[in-house]
C-alpha cells in the first residue's frame, strides 16, 4: 500500500488530494460547524461579546475581526483572518483548504470564497471526490459585492475585486479587477 493510501479523507483534504467529502469524519466536521455557523447567525444582535465567542469557537483562536450575519463555512478551522478584517452580511467561506486573509480586509455582502473544486471527468465527479486548493488574500483588500473568489488563487496587497467579479486567476498587488471571468481594469 502506498503512503497516499493510508491517508484519512480529512489528511488528503488538507494536503489538496482528491478525497471523498462524504466520508463520516468530515461531515462531522462540517455538521458542527454549521451548528455554530446558525447559533451565530441567530445570536442577540445586542450581546456582539457572545457573537465574537461563537466566531472564535468557530475559527478555534481569537479573531481581531468581525463579521455581520449571515454567515456560512464548511469547517471554519480552515481559516485564517487578520487584524481588522470587516465582513458584511451574506459572506461564504467553503473552507476545504486554507484560506488565508490579510489585515484590514473588507468584504461587501455576498462575497463567496470556494476552495472547493470537482473534477471535470464525469466519472470522477459521480464518484463523489472533491479536491481543495487554497485561497491567499493580502492586506488591504476590498472584495465587492457579491464578488467570487475560486480556489487556488492569491490576491495580491491592497488590490480591489469589484462587485460581481468572479476571480479564478491571481490577482497582482495594486490593481482593480472586474468582470467574469475577472481581468485587471487599472493599476492603482
Amino acid at each position: 500500500m502506498s503512503a497516499k493510501q493510508d491517508l484519512t479523507e480529512k489528511q488528503k483534504m488538507l494536503q489538496g488530494l482528491p478525497y471523498f467529502p462524504s466520508d463520516k469524519t468530515l461531515q462531522q466536521e462540517r455538521a458542527k460547524a454549521k451548528k455554530l455557523c446558525q447559533q451565530f447567525n441567530q445570536h442577540d444582535i445586542d450581546d456582539r461579546k457572545g457573537a465574537r465567542k461563537l466566531l472564535q469557537t468557530l475559527l478555534g483562536y481569537k479573531a481581531s475581526a468581525w463579521v455581520e450575519p449571515d454567515f456560512y463555512c464548511d469547517y471554519g478551522y480552515n481559516i485564517r483572518l487578520g487584524q481588522g478584517f470587516y465582513a458584511n452580511h451574506g459572506l461564504v467561506i467553503l473552507d476545504a483548504a486554507t484560506v488565508t486573509i490579510g489585515d484590514n480586509v473588507m468584504c461587501a455582502p455576498g462575497v463567496l470564497i470556494s476552495t472547493a473544486t470537482h473534477p471535470l471527468n464525469a466519472v470522477e465527479r459521480q464518484r463523489g471526490i472533491e479536491t481543495a486548493n487554497p485561497i491567499n488574500i493580502g492586506n488591504n483588500v476590498w472584495i465587492g459585492m457579491g464578488a467570487k473568489i475560486l480556489d487556488g488563487v492569491t490576491i495580491g496587497d491592497n488590490a480591489v475585486i469589484a462587485a460581481g467579479a468572479v476571480v479564478n486567476k491571481d490577482v497582482a498587488a495594486n490593481t482593480l479587477v472586474g468582470g467574469v471571468p475577472a481581468k485587471l481594469l487599472r493599476q492603482l
